[in-house]
């Protein structure tokens, strides 16, 4: 995938180990891919009036060292890796967001997107709600603050209720550990054992790390309750008919491909992806190679169905991320040399078809094109192991708004100019969904445009940031 599009969040929790926050920043560590803006950990232990928390902007390992784990004392811990899809990037908006209201100390950390968010909020402050960030995750906390039940649970179902959109929730209350996935499944969420330990985690490679055994997924619609007691379910939506509408593109890009999200193999998806688009998208060369990381095992199916050989023709460089220098404007076109870097021994002279998941702009397409030209490239046959990607996601994702999108305002052959490419092709849709034991279950709205919760206007995720200190118009 080109850099126009990043990640979203990760989320993991830990109920009942002695060093629970130790446990959360590995879970958190295997979780990175899912969002480098900033990171958060809180912890309770039972003893004091407030709950333990440390979060700032950066990396996971820049943000947590042996000190600030040290004073995360708690048997409970909840964490988040965050990319902002509502809200900008700073550090009030980090989470997990952290109160202490009238029923006692309580912490909520969020993936997804709210497409009412801006109703909510601007009903709650009618009302007297004061906002401290611009994230849609904190209109839950209000919701959760302004009911009246008897239960906890009760407050709970009531406040689902009224979201819309895309929400996997983990909540940490002084007595529990919460897991809520919104009706539709758009983003996942697991259950892990660490012998005594239950654990939940976006992905199970978060689990791996800290040998939990994989238990099973939150179900869409259920809420996980995990306290003294044990874990007990409720079902606030049993009453409602809802599709499912997992988001395919965990499997085309977000998930890792050491981790089972929403009951598949994310590695074995792409392998069936890259042979699907061999089959549809044949051409004769010399070598099949990705775009790495996210293109690794979509041009590994391409080429153990075209039986043309897998090299890997292009180093990505890890350490390039968030805090990198940028250049000054005149070497502003050497930042592509610093992330990725051909391998000229392998390429020169070659016919490649290089495999990618997605265009998104083309622009970070165009430029990886050009420097394997530079390298000696003969011929460049680009494949793509999705559709073409025309809309806007409101579920999650940070896409660009649908202007933007290259395959939105080109053709097929003006996209292939625009990158510099002798052929183009893309996985059909069909193709796309041969991949998946239940295609029926999945979200394709940024490929089809067909939302299956209705998002008025193109979206905007700084929506909540215009009307903070304004009153919402």
């Amino acid at each position: 995938m080109d850099d126009s599009v990043k990640h979203y969040c990760g989320l993991f929790g830990v109920y009942g180990h002695r060093d629970a926050a130790r446990l959360t920043y590995l879970g958190l560590y295997s979780l990175q891919h899912r969002g480098e803006e900033a990171a958060g950990l809180v912890t309770w232990d039972g003893k004091t009036k407030t709950m333990h928390a440390h979060k700032a902007m950066g990396l996971v390992s820049e943000v947590f060292n042996e000190q600030t784990l040290h004073q995360l004392p708690g048997r409970m811990a909840l964490g988040h890796t965050r990319y902002s899809t509502t809200g900008a990037s700073t550090l009030k908006n980090s989470q997990p967001l952290v109160v202490t209201y009238a029923k006692g100390g309580l912490a909520v950390a969020h993936n997804g997107n709210l497409v009412n968010a801006y109703e909510l909020r601007r009903d709650l402050e009618a009302h007297g709600s004061i906002f401290q960030t611009t994230v849609d995750s904190e209109i839950i906390l209000h919701l959760l603050a302004r009911a009246t039940n008897a239960s906890f649970d009760d407050d709970l179902v009531e406040c689902l209720h009224k979201l819309k959109g895309a929400f996997s929730l983990i909540f940490m209350t002084e007595r529990e550990l919460i897991g809520a996935r919104d009706p539709n499944g758009f983003r996942p969420l697991c259950i892990g054992k660490l012998n005594k330990t239950t654990v939940l985690a976006s992905e199970t490679c978060a689990l791996d790390i800290i040998g939990a055994k994989f238990v099973r997924e939150v179900q869409p619609g259920e809420v996980v309750v995990i306290g003294p007691s044990g874990m007990r379910s409720l079902w606030p939506f049993k009453e409602q008919s809802t599709d499912l509408s997992h988001c395919l593109f965990e499997h085309v890009y977000f998930a890792r491909p050491d981790s089972l999200v929403f009951g598949e193999s994310v590695q074995a998806v792409r392998v069936k992806l890259g042979r699907q688009l061999a089959r549809e998208h044949p051409v004769k060369a010399d070598l099949v190679m990705p775009i790495p990381d996210s293109g690794n095992f979509a041009a590994l199916g391409y080429s153990l169905e075209s039986a043309i050989p897998f090299a890997i023709g292009m180093i990505r460089n890890h350490y390039v991320g968030r805090t990198f220098i940028q250049p000054a404007q005149e070497i502003r076109d050497l930042k592509i040399r610093v992330k990725f870097n051909p391998i000229k021994e392998i390429i020169e002279g070659k016919r490649l078809v290089i495999v990618d998941d997605s265009i998104v702009r083309g622009n970070t397409t165009r430029a990886r094109v050009k420097s394997l030209r530079e390298a000696g490239a003969k011929e460049i046959h680009m494949r793509v192991s999705c559709p073409p990607t025309k809309f806007s996601c409101f579920y999650g994702i940070d896409f660009p708004t649908k202007k933007e999108l290259i395959a939105n305002t080109l053709s097929l052959e003006e996209i292939r100019k625009f990158i510099g490419v002798e052929s183009l092709g893309y996985l059909s849709q069909e193709g796309l969904l041969k991949a998946v034991r239940q295609p029926a279950d999945y979200c394709t709205a940024c490929w089809t445009g067909q939302y299956p919760i209705p998002f008025g206007g193109e979206g905007d995720k700084y929506a909540l940031e215009k009307t903070s200190g304004q009153g919402c118009r």
